[in-house]
C-alpha cells in the first residue's frame, strides 16, 4: 500500500532539536563500538569517529586484540578494548563478557562495523543483551544485522536500532524487497525497532520519514559506517531512537551533498563524509 511519508527538512529538524551540549564529556554520553575484526579494523574506527564528529562526548572502540595496539594509535581519541579472537582471526563473540562494565556505562552501543563472522556475531549478540543497560540505545549495522534475523525468537535490546543496506534489508525481511517505505515500517514492526535504511526512517508504530538529500557518492566504501556511527553519537547525546536515526541519516546524506556541490559527486571518500558532519550540523544548528 502508499504509506504516507514525511519528508525530513531543516524546518522538520529545527522543531525536533538534539539535546544542547555539556562542557563535560560524560554529559554528551558515551558511545561503545564493537567490530573491527583483524581484517577490517578501519569500519569501527570510521564509526566511532563520527559519533565523536556529532558531538558525542566519550568513545571506546572493542576490537580484536591482534589490532588493538594500532587501533590506539591511529584514533588517540579513544579507549580500546582488546576483544579475543578465533583462531582464524575473527572477533569471539563471548569475548564482550571481559568487558562487562564498559558495556554497561555506555549510553549508546554500535554493535557490527568490521565484524566477518556470523556464528560469532551471533554468540556476541546473546552476550550483550544480559550486558547492555536496559536505558542505552543499541545500534546494529553490518553482521550484527544478519545475527539478528537468525536470533529471530531471542530476547531482544530495549531501544535498538537497525542500519540495514539493501542487500541486509533482504536478510532481514527473509525475502527481495518491494517497496522501501513499506519494507522498512515492516521491518520496524517486526524487529520492534527503529530503522534506518536507504534514506528510509521508520518505527514500529509505523511513523516513517524520507531523507531526499543523498547522491550517488553515498555509495562509497564506508559510508554506512559514517552514517551507523553518525546516529550512535546522536543517541548517546540523549536523542530517541527515532530522532537519532533521522537525524543522523540526514546528516550523513547532507554531508554527501556538500561535498557533491563542492565538485566530487563521486570519488570522495567515507572520511571525508565523517568530516564533514560538524560542519553540516553546525550550520544546521
Amino acid at each position: 500500500m502508499a504509506r504516507e511519508v514525511i519528508d525530513v527538512d531543516r524546518d522538520l529538524l529545527a522543531s525536533w532539536p538534539v539535546p544542547e551540549p555539556q562542557g563535560s564529556k560524560h554529559s554528551r554520553g558515551d558511545v561503545l563500538v564493537i567490530g573491527g575484526a583483524r581484517s577490517t579494523p578501519g569500519a569501527a574506527q570510521l564509526a566511532g569517529l563520527s559519533a565523536l564528529r556529532v558531538g558525542a562526548g566519550r568513545l571506546t572502540l572493542g576490537v580484536a586484540a591482534s589490532v588493538a595496539a594500532t587501533v590506539a594509535v591511529a584514533v588517540p581519541e579513544s579507549g580500546v578494548l582488546p576483544l579475543e579472537e578465533t583462531a582464524d582471526f575473527h572477533v569471539r563473540g563471548r569475548s564482550v563478557r571481559a568487558f562487562a562494565a564498559d558495556v554497561a556505562q555506555a549510553d549508546a552501543v554500535l554493535v557490527g562495523p568490521g565484524l566477518d563472522e556470523i556464528r560469532e556475531a551471533r554468540r556476541m549478540l546473546a552476550a550483550l543483551t544480559d550486558l547492555v543497560d536496559p536505558h542505552s540505545a543499541v545500534v546494529l549495522d553490518a553482521y550484527a544485522l544478519g545475527a539478528l534475523a537468525a536470533r529471530r525468537g531471542a530476547r531482544r535490546f530495549r531501544h535498538p536500532i537497525l542500519t540495514p543496506n539493501e542487500s541486509e534489508a533482504e536478510v532481514l525481511l527473509g525475502r527481495s524487497p518491494r517497496e522501501l517505505a513499506d519494507d522498512t515500517v515492516e521491518l520496524a514492526e517486526r524487529y520492534e525497532a527503529v530503522v534506518s535504511c536507504m534514506g528510509i526512517v521508520a518505527d514500529a508504530l509505523g511513523e516513517a520519514y524520507r531523507v531526499r538529500e543523498a547522491g550517488p557518492g553515498l555509495g562509497t566504501s564506508g559510508s554506512g559506517d559514517v552514517q551507523a556511527g553518525a546516529i550512535t553519537g546522536f543517541a548517546a547525546r540523549g536523542c530517541s531512537p527515532l530522532q537519532a536515526a533521522v537525524w543522523g541519516t540526514y546528516l550523513h546524506a547532507r554531508a554527501g551533498q556538500s561535498l557533491a556541490q563542492a565538485g566530487m559527486p563521486v570519488g570522495y571518500l567515507a572520511r571525508d563524509l565523517s568530516e564533514r558532519l560538524p560542519g553540516e550540523l553546525g550550520a544546521l544548528a
